[in-house]
């Protein structure tokens, strides 16, 4: 039984460590779009020169940020959480609630962001939607394609957060068990 939740453990760290790293790795677009966008106010206040893709790079890194960092500040507990109730209970109803709003309301919505998303991206990829404006960016098929790829990433955190609190829950039982059995009542 152990074994199990050593796996769901390992499930979850697997999940939770491939969304750390891509919330890591897009944080640094953060910088690159304060820069960028410092770079539009200093050309236009000193040259009165205007760039819409520049313009239209720092909304795709933006989006970027948002759509792949979201399940990465899940995976850190950075998301709104109202804990009024929450924090006050033990962690075996802790993880019975963070288990029920994985699979009933995360997991769900997660996966119809993803299969809402997928015609209007793969139409976008069809006509390799550009910009409408003058100037503007080529690839706005790429940044439709980070709907799909945002649900696909909070699935998965979903589902390692699941495993997660599936192994909480075992240890907390096995622990319950020891704890209760006529041994550990003759040792105290």
């Amino acid at each position: 039984m152990m074994l199990l939740f050593e796996r769901y453990q390992t499930l979850a760290a697997i999940g939770t460590s491939i969304n750390q790293s891509i919330g890591r790795s897009v944080a640094w677009l953060t910088l690159a779009m304060v820069v960028l966008m410092a770079g539009i106010v200093i050309i236009r206040g000193l040259l009165n020169a205007n760039s819409v893709a520049a313009q239209e790079l720092v909304t795709y890194l933006h989006a970027t940020v948002i759509m792949l960092a979201s399940a990465y500040t899940l995976a850190e507990q950075g998301h709104v959480r109202v804990d009024i109730f929450y924090r006050r209970c033990s962690r075996k109803y802790q993880a019975w609630v963070d288990l029920v709003g994985n699979i009933a309301f995360l997991l769900p919505f997660a996966l119809v962001t993803a299969l809402v998303s997928w015609g209007f991206v793969t139409s976008a990829w069809a006509i390799q939607e550009t910009s409408a404006d003058a100037g503007g960016l080529p690839a706005v098929f790429l940044l439709k394609s980070l709907l799909v790829v945002n649900g696909a990433l909070l699935a998965l955190q979903a589902i390692a957060d699941s495993f997660r609190q599936l192994a909480t829950l075992g240890q907390l039982e096995l622990e319950g068990a020891v704890t209760d059995s006529p041994e550990a009542q003759q040792h105290d």
